[in-house]
């Protein structure tokens, strides 16, 4: 509660320090817009409540902001107000957002996505020595909070899987290397980060016979496509800067990861798991 009330100050000297600019320069309150950002750890994806590196997606956006002239003000908060400020007009954008995700809040309303940022790679994650032993093998799986396992529904639904949720990435990790859980929902760059940090841990492989998909993170509005319609400009005009900033916080193109972890695996798209 106090650290959501720290986000609230934070929100009420944003909005503070936008419209005394505003009283000044006309032109600044037209070009400085809000981003609404999840309040989670999902580096090296974002981190909007770091004071210094926030991720790729905020790299992407800055990027962006450098081009055309925009200012863009992160606002970091818990991922369940992000679309009732966006509907209030507290924020004017919001990340990550997908058009594939339901939201009653925002439904029916028109809400605008940009093209994707980046892509994520949701993986099951298990010891090495388990890789290929199949679903039958997994009875209890982690993943952290503010996330849900979908792709595990089913056998959650016929109570062949029981789910734990963790507070974060290394609590899931270290559940799993104890051999309490026999899996890890999460996704793969983002479990990569801490298992480059604690590699007395593991070996960890993502399993390609288990449940795995790939998920876009965009940006969304309600009032302002004409900025989104800037910004898909600038992600296909400027994809080789993109690619690079990409490269730089260690994001491997999905479809090469997916073709490298098949060929380690020694399994063909035959084998690889497919929803039902």
């Amino acid at each position: 509660m106090k650290r959501f009330r720290n986000q609230v100050d934070r929100f009420v000297k944003v909005t503070a320090f936008i419209f005394i600019s505003a009283t000044i320069s006309p032109s600044v309150h037209a070009d400085t817009y809000i981003v609404g950002a999840q309040n989670i750890k999902y580096y090296p994806y974002y981190n909007f409540s770091s004071d210094h590196e926030k991720g790729l997606g905020w790299a992407i956006l800055e990027a962006f902001s450098k081009k055309s002239g925009h200012e863009f003000v992160y606002l970091s908060m818990p991922v369940k107000r992000l679309q009732i400020e966006l509907k209030k007009g507290n924020v004017d954008f919001v990340f990550p957002d997908n058009s594939r995700w339901y939201d009653q809040i925002t439904h029916g309303l028109k809400k605008v996505y940009s093209k994707p940022l980046t892509e994520t790679f949701a993986v099951t994650l298990v010891k090495s020595e388990n890789v290929g032993k199949g679903m039958n093998h997994i009875s209890r799986i982690t993943t952290p909070d503010g996330f849900s396992p979908v792709k595990w529904e089913q056998q959650i639904r016929q109570g062949n899987v029981d789910v734990t949720g963790v507070e974060g990435i290394y609590d899931g990790l270290r559940l799993l290397q104890d051999k309490k859980v026999d899996a890890l929902d999460v996704e793969y760059n983002a479990a990569l980060h801490f298992i480059r940090r604690f590699p007395q841990m593991g070996p960890f492989t993502a399993d390609l016979t288990l449940p795995h998909n790939v998920v876009t993170f965009s940006l969304s509005t309600l009032k302002y496509p004409d900025i989104v319609d800037e910004l898909n400009a600038f992600l296909v005009s400027e994809s080789d800067d993109i690619n690079k900033i990409k490269a730089k916080y260690g994001i491997e193109d999905t479809k090469k990861l997916i073709d490298r972890l098949m060929k380690e695996q020694g399994i063909s798209e035959n084998t690889r798991w497919k929803p039902l």
